[in-house]
């Protein structure tokens, strides 16, 4: 009975509701994983196609629903934000199959209004942000559609074209909102914590973990997005010193590297930087979790964050927007070179059982090297490692998968992998050898992007290093894959500049504007926060203000905002028609003298009354509104009179 009360949708009106509505699920299906983004659009194109005239049977749309489910769930095993998401998409993909009436049109683009406002728990990136605004629109198109399908109802098969000034009436509506959303993002409190907690994805974006299996890190090697950005004040270390550390791996399974929790809560050990260093400010991407980075060794870390005993950089809260943080790095001269023998142990441990190859060479190597205080041997073992890996192996992203004895395949079987597993097999042939070593995972190399000067990092720069330490100097760099790849190392290599396709350095300013354009955001919108805040209303001569103070100012500006709004709809409703418009204010002016036109008087009656009592302004009047009438339903074109009307006085 509710679908024979609410008018059916015409043709038009079902045109603009189905369009907005795919327009809504688009910014929310390009945060999808790839293969589910496009299966459920190409479902919500089929069900708008399928049920545009008659609606499709509710057996046939619960199977769909439950496809669309499973799809979900086979994409992002798990419970996230970004299953929900997920799932308020296939359930937008399907809600055109039941979209008859006005109503259901109205229920349609309010629900498909949650997509790309959903979008934004996913990703908070200016394109999100254009796609928003632009299903907004679409939306209120629609919603102005239906109004007027619903207000002048049209004959059977036909439709209301639209005013030709409805978009510009659409984007005055959103242009009067503006003033109280500037208000809220100036003023509205930014508070150091947020107000609830936010649900992870399901599926983590790929990041750098607290352990690495080799192998683990091809999906990351592939992903050109960026991982960092870091402008530096002062001196910029060369591109070969660009270690940008993260978690340091101790202990080893015989599988998976495995980050010592128990050491994260200790002090850094001590270090004696070799020179001044480096003053940075690193911009992350959002990761999710606690991981930091910093150039190899951090010295100095800004409060929120922490270097462990290894000089592991960590945030004390998980990372869930663009972070920014101000740094010093050096290269050390000494780092920890009085190791524990508590550490030392733990460095040099090995599981029983694995790669016996390994552990019988590393040994060998050790009885041929000797033992020496000042630690040449050691240093020995490691140029011998390093001369056979340049010597014998190759770096290729195109290996098999591990096996039980994964360091003895690479070693001596299969001699080709990358930085994973040439970072795990030379600390494993170390620890044979009775050298303390350590895997350590970050970033190698950056670009620099001419537009802004900076740095920028990306995911595909992930790499994995290793640490030996050696008496009198401690822990020291040692990159195997240096030794193979150095291309793969450092971001010098013009082939990987980011924008260079087939050779060709077209695309390379488009990227770099886009880029900096993104760093422009990140700054200026996403990380606008309270201390930047502050820094505006400083600029401004307001000082220093308090949450209480900061409500109340945004309530003053809320409150002159919705007046103006108000202002401007009312004014905005004025009669359109500058003949009317002219013929009303000249009513108004003998309104003011108490001889005002009644409601129910025809125009020319009430010119005559008005002659009676003033007969020379009555006569005009009378001749105006004859005029008037001439125009209004005769059709006759009198370009004067409107200047006429506005002339008149009483």
């Amino acid at each position: 009975m509710a679908d024979v009360a609410s008018p059916s949708l015409t043709a038009a009106g079902a045109l603009h509701v189905r369009l907005a509505a795919l327009a809504c699920l688009l910014p929310l299906l390009l945060q999808l994983p790839v293969a589910l983004g496009i299966g459920i659009g190409v479902g919500a194109a089929g069900v708008v196609l399928a049920s545009w005239r008659t609606p499709l049977p509710g057996l046939l749309r619960l199977l769909l629903m439950g496809c669309g489910m499973l799809a979900a769930a086979w994409a992002l095993p798990g419970i996230g934000r970004d299953t929900a998401c997920a799932v308020l998409a296939a359930m937008l993909a399907l809600k055109p199959a039941e979209t008859r009436t006005l109503r259901d049109g109205r229920s349609l683009v309010g629900f498909g209004l949650f997509a790309p406002f959903a979008t934004f728990l996913l990703d908070q990136g200016p394109l999100s942000l254009l796609l928003a605004l632009l299903t907004v629109l679409l939306a209120l198109l629609a919603l102005q559609r239906l109004a007027l399908d619903e207000g002048q109802a049209p004959a059977p098969g036909t439709s209301h074209p639209l005013q030709p000034g409805a978009l510009r009436d659409v984007l005055r509506l959103l242009a009067l909102g503006l003033p109280l959303a500037l208000a809220a993002f100036w003023l509205f409190p930014r508070l150091p914590t947020p107000l609830w907690g936010l649900p992870q994805r399901s599926v983590a974006p790929p990041g750098l973990s607290d352990s690495m299996t080799p192998g683990a890190m091809f999906d990351m090697l592939l992903d050109d997005s960026p991982a960092a950005r870091v402008q530096f004040f002062g001196s910029t270390p060369r591109p070969e010193q660009m270690y940008w550390r993260g978690p340091v791996l101790w202990d080893f399974d015989g599988r998976t590297w495995h980050q010592a929790k128990t050491l994260q809560a200790l002090a850094p050990a001590p270090m004696q930087a070799a020179s001044a260093g480096w003053e940075y400010q690193i911009a992350l991407e959002p990761s999710e979790d606690r991981q930091l980075i910093a150039l190899d060794l951090p010295t100095r870390v800004p409060d929120g964050a922490r270097t462990s005993l290894d000089y592991t950089p960590s945030a004390n809260a998980p990372q869930y927007g663009v972070s920014r943080w101000r740094m010093h790095s050096a290269p050390p001269a000494t780092f920890d070179a009085d190791l524990p023998a508590t550490l030392r142990t733990r460095a040099l441990a090995l599981p029983a059982g694995y790669n016996p190859r390994t552990l019988a060479l590393g040994r060998q190597w050790r009885r041929e090297a000797g033992h020496d205080a000042q630690g040449r041997s050691d240093a020995a073992i490691a140029q011998r490692a390093l001369t056979m890996i340049r010597r014998d192996f190759a770096y290729t992203l195109d290996v098999p998968p591990a096996g039980r004895d994964e360091i003895d395949d690479f070693l001596f079987t299969r001699r080709r992998g990358y930085c994973e597993h040439f970072s795990s097999a030379f600390v494993v042939l170390m620890r044979a050898a009775d050298i303390p070593a350590r895997v350590v995972t970050g970033y190698a190399g950056a670009y620099r992007n001419p537009l802004g000067d900076y740095w920028l990092v990306r995911k595909s720069d992930a790499h994995a290093w290793a640490e030996i330490w050696l008496p009198a100097r401690g822990w020291v760099r040692v990159d195997p894959t240096a030794a193979v790849a150095p291309e793969r190392v450092y971001d010098t290599i013009a082939d990987r500049q980011p924008g260079r396709i087939a050779g060709l350095d077209t695309l390379v300013p488009v990227f770099n504007a886009a880029d900096w354009m993104r760093r422009g955001w990140n700054d200026f919108v996403l990380g606008f926060n309270a201390q930047r805040q502050q820094n505006l209303l400083k600029s401004l001569g307001l000082g220093a203000l308090g949450a209480a103070a900061l409500v109340l100012a945004f309530a003053v500006i809320a409150v002159l905002a919705l007046g103006w709004m108000a202002w401007r709809i009312a004014r905005g409703e004025r009669q359109r028609d500058p003949l009317l418009r002219a013929w009303h204010a000249l009513e108004a002016r003998y309104r003011k003298l108490g001889r005002g036109r009644a409601a129910h008087e025809p125009a020319q009656v009430w010119a005559a009354r008005v002659a009676a009592d003033t007969p020379h302004a009555g006569t005009h009047l009378a001749l105006l509104a004859k005029r008037v009438s001439d125009v209004r339903y005769g059709g006759k074109d009198d370009p004067q009179l409107i200047a006429a009307l506005r002339k008149h006085r009483p």
